[in-house]
């Protein structure tokens, strides 16, 4: 699926990051992310928390985007919670956003993190987006 918020051309984290977009609906969306050595922790063979978070608010991010209500401009971060529950070295991780709260000022997001390959989940993400008028 082509989406040029995700396009490297566009520039920023996300197509550094790797991250390219599965699918979305009403409410959630899904992105993939292969795992690279840039996304690892320097001298461990294990992921950087940050490339998880990274991944995770980037679908709560860009699904709060398609979800703003009338009159909003865009939407920005203000409050962020991850649990780890493993890691991986190789592979794809899979991230996918599902709307908790869609408020007119405030809207609330979970995301998981999951190992493509194995299945396995290895973050869970929630993050509260302020709306911007």
């Amino acid at each position: 699926m082509t989406d040029p918020r995700f396009h490297p051309v566009a520039g920023g984290l996300v197509p550094h990051m790797g991250i390219t977009l599965v699918d979305e609906g009403k409410g959630w969306l899904e992105a993939k992310m292969s795992i690279q050595q840039h996304h690892l922790r320097s001298g461990a063979n294990a992921l950087h928390a940050a490339s998880m978070i990274a991944l995770a608010d980037s679908v709560c991010g860009f699904a709060a985007g398609q979800a703003l209500p009338d009159g909003a401009k865009g939407y920005t971060t203000i409050e962020l919670k991850s649990n780890f529950l493993g890691s991986a070295s190789e592979g794809t991780l899979v991230g996918r956003s599902e709307a908790d709260h869609l408020g007119q000022t405030t809207q609330v997001w979970t995301s998981t993190v999951t190992h493509q390959e194995t299945g396995r989940k290895l973050a869970l993400f929630r993050c509260t987006q302020m709306i911007l008028y």
